[in-house]
């Protein structure tokens, strides 16, 4: 089995790709919608971030609004979530590899992969792209959003370009559906050696 780590900054698109690959029967790994599930409602972690910070959770999980201002600035606090969520992502993962261990090719969509150090356990590594304007124009449309929680999360986030130059490949979103569609075939066509790329 090839591990093939997804990755991109906010608004690349990177769950446009990762859909992509699913299209192409390729199984896709979401870490973040795996933590989603664990902190929502009668989620597995819930009770233990509920001990571990007080008043973050109700009946629809964890509070993240609520959570977020707890740990913000807080290393200390960051590390000791990380210590809760960190493992049981670990075990849906291999949970995720024991039911799929008979497909040559399966994609782990993680958006902190180099951040996080996961780009060491997999094989090889795709990073989503698209031009800097594209980017701002996607992120600042989103319901929410505004110039000072995008720069924020790009701080926190590796510049496009260094993730680009770490990449075994680059898949850009600033295109047609179609083209980034052929990138992503011609990525599962190189990794298995299949010439329908």
């Amino acid at each position: 089995m090839i591990t093939l780590g997804l990755t991109g900054s906010i608004g690349m698109g990177k769950s446009t790709v990762a859909a992509m690959f699913a299209d192409e029967g390729v199984p896709v790994f979401d870490a973040d919608a795996t933590v989603h599930a664990l902190q929502g409602p009668n989620g597995a972690l819930v009770p233990a971030i509920e001990h571990a910070f007080p008043g973050t959770t109700n009946e629809n999980g964890v509070d993240r609004a609520k959570l977020g201002a707890m740990v913000l600035n807080d290393p200390a606090a960051i590390a000791r979530l990380e210590a809760i969520v960190h493992p049981a992502v670990g075990a849906a993962r291999a949970a995720f590899i024991a039911r799929h261990h008979a497909v040559p090719l399966v994609v782990f969509d993680v958006p902190l992969l180099f951040e996080t150090g996961g780009d060491a356990q997999v094989d090889k590594v795709a990073v989503v792209t698209a031009a800097p304007e594209v980017q701002r124009m996607r992120v600042l449309a989103r319901p929410g959003q505004s110039a000072a929680k995008f720069e924020a999360i790009l701080a926190r986030q590796l510049p496009d370009a260094e993730k680009r130059g770490r990449a075994d490949f680059v898949i850009a979103t600033d295109v047609s559906l179609d083209a980034t569609r052929a990138a992503v075939r011609a990525v599962i066509a190189c990794l298995l050696g299949d010439p329908r790329g």
